[in-house]
């Protein structure tokens, strides 16, 4: 399975009261897929505010999603948690859904060895038939899955196809790219990064600002393929000061609050988040909205 090179982890709309807002999501997946041409949609994941959704709301917006992109774009669910039985379970619903992948978060705040991350890993991959894409990311989750345990992963369980890292050690995305068997992808978490993890062997990004920026993204990421380093690094130059705003802004600000007032700047009002998040200051939204009109 080749998810492509640029992915979106996708914001969930709400409404007023906090409910998903169905009219709006249909807007937006078709906007990531026509106008910021993704190659796929994540749904459910942190970006799209995964722990205060419901069981049922991740069902419904795995089945939504999957008519919605009507084979447009590939889509991958979220089902990952700090539960190995509880992530099994989500698994399977969205197998039934019909998507084509599931992204697996490492499991947080229980900081499990890295002999317990394979083991529950192992499990969820042997509870399914689905392409899988792991998800390395301490900041959040407090445990960092190991270049050995990632591997150990990959060689073992041909449906493990990729992983996400959201890591700056160089050295760990240049020895996973290197050791990783064939049909094994390393894609950056850090839309920041993106060109110089392609520039060591790195296949593609899974990002937050490409809701806005998506086109421009992917035009970077195809003069690179293409040879023409110079036009990527000067696109990487341009697009550096909206990735930035992205998460700071010009503090640190939890995603994804920023990119979430980023689209309804850009004309596709996705409404606000769910506690504990809350959304940007007038300040905040002030800096993001200067930077926007720099970019544009």
């Amino acid at each position: 399975m080749d998810f492509g090179r640029l992915i979106t982890a996708m914001v969930t709309p709400f409404d007023a009261q906090g409910a998903i807002e169905w009219e709006t999501l249909g807007r937006l997946v078709d906007h990531l897929i026509e106008v910021q041409r993704n190659d796929a949609i994540i749904v459910c994941g942190t970006t799209g505010e995964s722990p205060t959704l419901t069981d049922e709301e991740k069902a419904e917006l795995f089945r939504y999603v999957v008519r919605r992109a009507n084979g447009r774009c590939k889509v991958i669910a979220g089902t990952g948690s700090n539960s190995t039985a509880h992530t099994i379970h989500l698994t399977h619903e969205a197998e039934q859904a019909g998507v084509d992948g599931i992204l697996l978060v490492a499991p947080y705040y229980n900081r499990p060895s890295q002999e317990g991350l394979y083991r529950h890993f192992s499990a969820v991959a042997a509870s399914t038939k689905l392409p899988i894409m792991l998800y390395n990311i301490p900041g959040r989750t407090g445990i960092n899955v190991e270049v050995s345990t990632t591997l150990r992963l990959a060689r073992e369980f041909d449906h493990i196809v990729a992983t996400k890292e959201s890591i700056t050690d160089f050295d760990a995305f240049t020895r996973l790219v290197a050791e990783s068997p064939e049909h094994f992808r390393v894609y950056s978490g850090d839309d920041g990064i993106t060109l110089p993890v392609l520039s060591v062997g790195g296949y593609g990004i899974v990002s937050v600002s490409s809701h806005i920026v998506g086109a421009q993204m992917k035009e970077m990421i195809e003069a690179y393929l293409a040879g023409r380093v110079a036009d990527a690094a000067a696109l990487h130059q341009k697009l550096s000061p909206v990735f930035s705003a992205m998460f700071n802004c010009p503090h640190r600000v939890p995603s994804p609050a920023p990119v979430k007032h980023a689209l309804k700047l850009r004309g596709i009002d996705v409404g606000g988040l769910r506690l504990p998040l809350v959304g940007v200051t007038e300040a905040e939204g002030r800096f993001i909205e200067d930077v926007l009109n720099r970019f544009f």
